[in-house]
């Protein structure tokens, strides 16, 4: 039979009595619920250990097959193989191990030959407990096929695949291109034209001249084994032509045009699409006719040809469309996913300790898609087929007794099974009597400490399950568990006393005692706090303890985690710390630790020594010696496990900044090293931590530490290391079965792990069929030929090559549904009204439903209009109704008043409509009318407004006419609103107002014999005195200004709304005509913006001010070394490029007739000439006069002769009014 081991022995819970002489307490204790079954009671037999189903080894190595059990009396192991006995001790090349059902083959000849399916039975005079079937096969390592690649000839513009064939795994290897095979070998690079296909094969969109190499060679890197593999290389020659001819996109994977992947829950989800074409196309994904939406841990990759989904869930099942297009043409593929799972636990047995004409019961619930069928087997023999017995009951998954004998102990196998898997656990049934034992504590006298968690053990076994005597109830502070601990929450010293605990049964009685002694806690008085000092000062780091009279205390002091050694410079005062002329040695973290016979606590704190080299009044001492950390160092790793290992690294210097934590980082990846990962990170006052890391990997560390100021430099890494390989410990998450095709169903699941293989287990719920099961790799697994939308119970277990992992629970699944077969009839409708009406119709037959019912669906189309004259739309519309057992009825909303509509109704499942049912008509009633069309304002005159219409877009009846609401807007005094009726013929109305200023507000609504219908709200435009144009589109309520600038036009248009028809532009323009624009806001009146020019005024006046004040003081300013005119001779003294302006009025005033002199050209008058007629002039500083203003030597020349000029005509004029001028103008 199939079957899958328990491990484990479970003890009956047995009730416990507590008498407290006193008040007790207890010490910290983690596991209440343990209890070992006592060693001299008989036991059935239990596997504890045995290999895995699919059991792959090596030929050349020895092969074991394990086998390990307990009970008592010790089991005696036999083996079937392919379901026959199966005699070891007559086969020379295989042997059992001493007390122990551990097989182990050597198969010096012909391995092959035991390639088979092997069984263990462990049994004893109690019962018999059977294994897995276990599938031994042998590994043969993948070999790369011996062949020689001929050489690939192509055409620019062609596509071109590249075949890969990895060797097959498991698990399958990651494959990768590289362009040069040998020592400078490098990546092909992955674009949108060239990628790596799911399968391995290098995918060319179109290829280029460049693509040219005289090899590419495709790796596998077979993780299980850690090493890579390398193919032939191919080379690859292209054949370059003068076009190249541009090519719809074609596929190149998938090749079909639809395709199905099935995919169980929780295992890996690839969807490929690569096409080929010129321009390369560009990739879309749609699921279920919507846009894909990328879900949490769903990734697009590959340039969007690929979609990446870790886990497989059974959301993921669909329709998926891929589409590749370019400018030439289209194509799209369709991906149908299906999702499945196999059988997982939703209640396992658990082993049942009776006594005589007691009663119990086995329950075994499992669940998965399809529904796993449920057997049950007692040593191995099917129940179904065995004897009756009278206390023995089977119902479902539930095995019942009463009144239980002798006869019942045994073994009991529950087996539930679909196509994808199986599951099989045992549990025996153990029938005996035996009186109540006591194991006495490990402690009779307890002292502990008051405000902790205390636990009183009373561990206990008996037959029948022992009783309280008298059964006390538990207060919120005292707690008894159910393997008899005894639980006092936050005890006090009030709860010290002796306690008992007694159990008893028909078979006796057993009691022990346990005296419990509550001390008062020791606290901390005075804690030491972190200091920085000076070098040479002294410090103190105080602790002041509280503790219980009754109970010494002993205060260590410890630096940096080690003793402390007391000299001269280090002594005691009481419990404080006394360091005088502290020195660099000094630095570190001082501990007070403090210790009684109950408990332990200590207190930390951190002295910083700092320099005097760096002391200033102006900068803090500590900032020139902190810095980041100095790495750690001498990295050892220790206590190596499956999962886990010990780390341990000596700290570096921390810079006079405490090390707040450590990263520790780990390269697992043999293929690309380097590549550095975050581990975890631990606190800064750890350097021993355990790695929790995966099984059969290996691993490089290296630590960081980190401060306030940050991180270190990296340590150096560790030796390299090689975990074990151990079974997956987590459950298959997710598990789903849905069908995506009628006779099908998809079981998925989420992955839970690397290099692993699934059991799926399926049956048919509530069906007495066995579990159906099957072993894949991927993430679904696909069940064909299964009935319309039929129930499965599924279950999902995952694998490796070193054990099984825990079962999942048994989860319902559905096979796939179809197209409904019948439609709904009499359909009818009632309470008619203009915008929605009520149906009624008779629900379909379930039966006819093929699959589960979503809704009713109402399809409908407005067939014509009332008004024989008006055009409609007959688009088809739909409504969907959720279906109400007790109700068939809903209301179509949203339906146009006087028009004339049909419809016809479907019923729908998940996946598709049924049949339609007969088509029926119906008319709506009038209802009011919408808006009417085109409403316009136009201003004709200066004193007349003109206002026109259209019929509205839905008249929704016959329009009998139309009302008109109008009032000023810009008014100041108030006038009260007119309001106009007019025939449905009128459409236009005229209004004089009272001046070319006064705005206008009108609404206007059309009616019918039922009502006003929807009203439109416009203003009449602003007036302006501005010269310009102004054109009114009413139809937009918007305007047009077209302005008149230099003979060219310039129009502007403000859109608030738009509407198909279309006026006429009119526009006006005159250069001082009035005109109006829409919406235009007078800002002249606005007192905002009257302040702010004031403001503005204000400051430019005082800035002349201040600019005329400073021209006037004269003093030296600042002049550039090269001028052209110097109005002064070179004083060779004066280097400081500084120039004298009272100098100059005092030696004109003193009688100078000539500037000649003041003329010269210095060396620097070519400074600025070669840049043409480029007009700079610097009138603040004077710094450029001559050349810098642009003007020619020719100019200046004339310049200073008309000066001259001037002074002679007039000597006694003032010069140095003149002057100021000219530096003025410059």
């Amino acid at each position: 039979i199939p079957c899958t081991v328990t491990m484990g022995t479970l003890v009956p819970a047995a009730s416990i009595t507590h008498f407290p002489f006193g008040r007790a307490e207890e010490k910290e204790h983690t596991e209440v619920n343990d209890l070992s079954f006592p060693l001299a009671v008989r036991q059935p037999p239990t596997i504890v250990t045995q290999s895995p189903k699919d059991h792959i080894v090596d030929p050349k190595d020895t092969m074991v097959i394990e086998c390990e059990a307990k009970g008592n009396p010790q089991p005696i192991f036999s083996w079937r193989r392919n379901g026959k006995y199966y005699n070891v001790a007559r086969d020379p090349q295989a042997s059992m191990r001493r007390r122990s059902g551990t097989l182990d083959i050597y198969a010096w000849k012909d391995p092959q030959e035991y390639e088979a399916e092997y069984q263990c039975i462990a049994s004893n005079e109690h019962g018999s407990a059977y294994s897995n079937k276990i599938l031994l096969r042998l590994s043969r390592p993948p070999l790369w096929p011996n062949e020689i690649l001929e050489p690939v000839v192509v055409s620019v513009g062609f596509p071109l695949v590249l075949s890969c064939d990895p060797p097959r795994g498991p698990p399958r290897p990651e494959t990768y291109w590289m362009s040069s095979c040998e020592c400078l070998s490098r990546a092909v690079r992955q674009d949108r034209r060239v990628s790596t296909g799911i399968n391995g094969d290098l995918y060319f969109s179109n290829v280029l001249f460049n693509d040219s190499h005289t090899d590419y060679c495709c790796n596998a890197r077979l993780p299980h084994k850690h090493s890579i593999q390398q193919k032939r290389p191919v080379v690859v020659k292209v054949i370059t032509t003068r076009t190249v001819s541009e090519a719809a996109p074609t596929w190149l994977s998938p090749i079909r045009s639809s395709s199905s992947v099935l995919v169980l829950q929780g295992e890996e989800l690839l969807l490929e699409c690569i096409a080929a074409g010129v321009p390369t196309p560009h990739i879309t994904w749609t699921k279920d006719g919507e846009k894909l939406v990328v879900k949490p841990g769903m990734r697009i990759k590959n340039f969007n040809k690929m979609i990446h989904i870790p886990k497989a869930s059974f959301d993921d099942i669909g329709e998926y469309v891929c589409s590749a297009a370019n400018k030439i043409g289209y194509t799209e593929r369709t991906i149908i996913v299906q999702v499945k799972a196999a059988p997982f636990w939703l209640e396992k047995p658990v082993d049942l300790v009776l006594a005589p004409e007691e009663n119990g019961a086995l329950v075994c619930r499992s669940d998965g898609i399809p529904r796993p069928t449920i057997r049950w087997f007692i040593n191995g023999e099917a129940l179904d087929t065995a004897l009756p017995h009278p206390s023995r009951h089977m119902s479902g998954d539930t095995l019942s007794f009463r009144g239980v004998t002798m006869e019942n102990t045994g073994v009991y196998q529950c087996n539930a099974s679909n196509q994808f898997g199986y599951l099989l656990a045992n549990a025996y049934v153990n029938v005996l009597h035996a009186t109540p034992r006591i194991i006495p504590p490990q402690e009779e006298h307890l002292k502990v400490v008051e405000g902790s968690n205390t636990f009183l053990e009373c561990r206990y076994f008996g037959s029948p399950v022992p009783d309280l005597f008298p059964s006390p109830a538990d207060s919120g502070l005292h707690l008894t568990h159910s393997n008899g601990t005894l639980e006092i929450k936050q005890i006090r010293l009030e709860d010290t006393g002796t306690y008992m605990c007694i159990v008893t049964n028909i078979a006796g009685r057993d009691e022990s005692q346990i005296r419990v002694e509550v001390k008062e806690p020791t606290l901390f008085v005075s804690r030491p706090q972190n200091l920085k000092v000076l070098r040479g000062s002294d410090v103190t780091f105080e602790c002041g303890v509280k503790a219980d009279a009754s109970t010494p205390v002993t205060t260590t002091w410890l630096k940096n985690k080690r003793p402390l050694s007391l000299n001269w410079r280090i002594s005691l005062d009481e419990s404080n710390l006394v360091i005088t002329t502290v020195n660099s040695a000094d630095d570190g973290e001082y501990t007070c630790s403090i210790k009684t016979e109950m408990d332990e606590k200590s207190a930390s704190a951190r002295l910083m020594v700092m320099g005097t080299a760096c002391l200033s009044h102006e900068t803090s001492p500590f900032s020139s010696y902190a810095d980041r950390p100095n790495p750690p160092t001498n990295l050892q790793l220790s206590d190596p496990h499956e999962r886990s290992v010990r780390l341990s690294w000596v700290p570096g210097d921390h810079n006079h900044s405490p090390i707040t934590e450590y990263q520790v980082q780990y390269d697992e990846d043999d293929w690309l090293p380097g590549k550095w990962r975050n581990l975890s990170t631990y606190p800064g006052n750890l350097n021993s931590v355990i790695l929790q890391l995966t099984p059969y990997t290996y691993y490089e560390f290296r630590v960081i530490a980190v401060n306030a100021i940050g991180p270190s430099r990296p340590s150096r890494v560790s030796s390299r290391l090689q975990t074990g390989g151990a079974p997956p410990d987590v459950i298959p998450r997710n598990i789903r079965g849905v069908g995506t095709w009628r006779n099908n169903m998809e079981i998925s699941w989420e992955w839970n792990g690397p290099y692993l293989k699934y059991l799926v287990w399926w049956k048919r719920k509530d069906s007495r069929e066995e579990w159906k099961n099957a072993t894949t790799k991927w993430l679904r697994y696909y069940i064909y030929d299964a009935d319309t939308f039929t129930p499965y119970e599924i279950k999902v277990q995952a694998f490796n090559s070193f054990g099984l992992g825990p079962e999942s629970k048994v989860i319902i699944g559905y096979s796939g549904e179809d197209r409904p077969s019948t439609a709904p009839l009499n359909l009818r409708v009632s309470d008619i009204e203009s915008t929605q009406v009520t149906l009624h119709w008779d629900p379909v037959a379930r039966n006819s439903l093929m699959g589960e019912l979503k809704e009713y669906k109402v399809y409908y189309w407005r067939d014509s209009s009332q008004l024989r004259w008006l055009s409609v739309s007959r688009a088809m519309k739909s409504k969907g109704f959720p279906a109400v057992d007790t109700e068939y009825t809903g209301v179509l909303d949203e339906l146009l008043p006087y028009s004339n509509y049909k419809m016809h109704i479907v019923v729908a499942n998940n996946r598709y409509d049924g049949p339609p049912s007969h088509t029926i008509q119906f008319s709506t009633p009038e209802g009011v009318p919408s808006v009417p069309k085109s409403f316009r304002i136009q201003q004709r005159h200066l004193d007349t407004i003109y206002v026109d219409w259209a019929l509205p877009a839905e008249p929704n009846g016959i329009i009998t006419g139309y009302t008109l609401k109008y009032q000023t807007v810009n008014a100041t005094r108030g006038e009260e609103m007119h309001v106009e009726e007019f025939y449905s013929n009128v459409t236009s109305f005229s209004v004089r107002r009272y001046d070319r200023y006064t705005r206008y507000r009108f609404s206007l609504a059309a009616k019918t014999q039922v009502g006003l219908g929807e009203w439109h709200t416009e203003e009449s435009a602003h007036y302006t005195t501005e010269g310009g144009c102004s054109v009114l589109y009413p139809e937009y309520n918007s305007a047009r200004t077209s302005e008149c600038i230099m003979g060219r036009w310039s129009n502007r248009l403000t859109h608030s709304n738009t509407h198909t028809d279309t006026h006429t532009l009119v526009s006006l323009c005159a250069s001082a005509s009035p005109a109006y624009a829409t919406d235009q806001v007078d800002l002249s009146t606005k007192g905002w913006l009257i302040g702010i020019m004031c403001a503005v005024a204000i400051i430019v006046l005082f800035l002349l001010i201040v600019c005329f004040i400073k021209r006037s003081r004269g003093g030296k300013y600042p002049v550039r070394e090269k001028k052209e005119i110097s109005l002064e001779p070179v004083d060779d003294k004066d280097q400081e490029g500084t120039f004298d302006y009272r100098e100059e009025e005092r030696g004109l005033q003193r009688g100078q007739a000539s500037v000649e002199p003041i003329m010269k050209r210095t060396e620097s008058d070519d400074s600025l000439v070669d840049y043409g007629d480029v007009e700079i002039q610097f009138n603040e500083d004077g710094s450029f006069i001559g050349e810098y203003t642009g003007t020619s030597r020719k100019d200046a020349a004339r310049d200073a002769r008309d000066v001259r000029d001037e002074m002679d005509y007039g000597g006694n004029m003032d010069l140095h009014s003149t002057m100021n001028a000219i530096y003025s103008m410059a």
